[in-house]
């Protein structure tokens, strides 16, 4: 027999011992450095205020400058705007040879009379829905927002309403949007991050659509109108996307372009003439195309790491990625790429394959260069009563040991 108070030591350690494992195993799944020295930050300068640069393909980030920082989108918003119509088009709810009314409201706050960007759809006309997406994402259509956005939910406070749902079911997390067109209200703000994620969601999800972004003009009731995005008569392979300006937002621009199979996709913010915006742009996009190459990291169908069961007939599960997962670094660069997996657990059985469970982030240097979502690569059953019990323990302790942290 020992004494109480030591017994009590011993256990106390053993079992903040365990704790600290089991705790470590849900907060620190995988950590695979790749070889290298530690990375150094970019050198690269823009002017923008607001930044980013992501590879279409990997989502690798490859630069970025206070790209969470809320911002007035001004006409960038459109982006939101065509992607939801992009939707309904896509569930057969709405067909292009649809004709929507040019409102009063749409001709006087977005038509001729507003004296911004529009079609001039005349009042009181009825417009096919194919032409008005022709003069929102070319034209910058004021007028061809609004009347499309009345069309859709009725007017165009429901279907800002219906822009922002769609944006949280996106995963956009902090971008508001308060009308279709990006005018200017105090309610309407996004991040740069956020719309390089609508441009690489509307670039992948609507093929069939996005040709739309490349149309140099667009000619309609005898009224020719040219695409407001420059990077389109550059030479460097840009194929889209949106400009857009407000004394608020400044000039903006949501850039894509293709070079050798590689698609990156840029957008700026902020800057002070519609020049600077073209020039900061362009230099972004030739710098990464210039300066970074792919590495892969994971094959596909790869186990990345595995995860913590609860009450399962095998004690984890094992981590893939929906598909390869490659990273885009700087050329002949040895920087130390460093890769973590997160999620919360332990994930309770039964466990389905496919179901989502963490993310796998990627850091260069200082910058989170790639994020990941990983699901089960494998079915889990329910384990026997007795694995059940210890897998309980387990979780009681560690409850426990949290309490106690909470309380200190």
């Amino acid at each position: 027999m020992c004494r109480k108070s030591g017994c009590y030591r011993v256990v106390a350690w053993l079992a903040f011992l365990f704790v600290w494992a089991a705790l470590a195993g849900i907060a620190l799944a995988a950590q695979n450095p790749v070889s290298g020295p530690q990375a150094k930050k970019d050198e690269f300068q823009t002017a923008a205020p607001t930044a980013i640069l992501i590879d279409a393909e990997s989502n690798t980030v490859l630069l970025e400058k206070n790209a969470d920082q809320l911002t007035a989108p001004s006409s960038l918003a459109k982006l939101m705007t065509a992607e939801v119509i992009f939707r309904e088009l896509k569930a057969g709810r709405v067909k292009f040879d649809d004709e929507f009314p040019i409102s009063e409201d749409a001709w006087r706050r977005g038509g001729a009379p507003s004296h911004t960007s529009s079609m001039f759809a005349p009042i009181h006309s009825r417009v096919r829905v194919e032409d008005l997406l022709r003069g929102l994402i070319i034209q910058s259509g004021n007028d061809a927002a609004i009347a499309l956005a009345q069309g859709i939910a009725g007017s165009e406070p429901k279907f800002a309403d219906m822009m922002t749902r769609r944006a949280r079911e996106l995963g956009l997390e902090k971008s508001l949007f308060a009308n279709s067109t990006g005018l200017p209200d105090p309610n309407l703000k996004v991040t740069v991050r956020e719309l390089a994620k609508l441009a690489r969601h509307i670039i992948h999800t609507y093929p069939e659509y996005y040709p739309f972004y490349s149309e140099k003009e667009f000619t309609w009731n005898k009224i020719r109108q040219q695409n407001r995005n420059p990077l389109l008569a550059m030479g460097i392979g840009a194929d889209g996307m949106k400009t857009g300006y407000t004394s608020e937002g400044g000039y903006g621009l949501v850039g894509t372009a293709v070079q050798a199979d590689m698609r990156l996709i840029v957008v700026v913010n902020g800057l002070k003439t519609a020049a600077e915006r073209a020039t900061e742009a362009r230099r972004l996009l030739e710098w990464g195309f210039k300066g970074f190459e792919s590495r892969p990291l994971f094959a596909q169908g790869q186990t990345i790491g595995t995860a913590k069961v609860f009450g399962g007939s095998q004690g984890s599960v094992s981590l893939v990625a929906p598909g390869p997962v490659n990273l885009l670094i700087p050329r002949g660069s040895g920087e130390r790429i460093i890769a973590r997996i997160t999620y919360q657990g332990p994930v309770r059985a039964p466990v389905e394959k496919g179901l989502p469970v963490g993310v796998l982030r990627v850091w260069r240097g200082d910058l989170i260069a790639l994020e990941v979502p990983l699901a089960a690569g494998e079915d889990v059953a329910v384990g026997s009563l007795g694995q059940r019990a210890v897998d309980a323990a387990s979780e009681l302790v560690i409850s426990l040991f949290r309490a106690g942290i909470e309380k200190i």
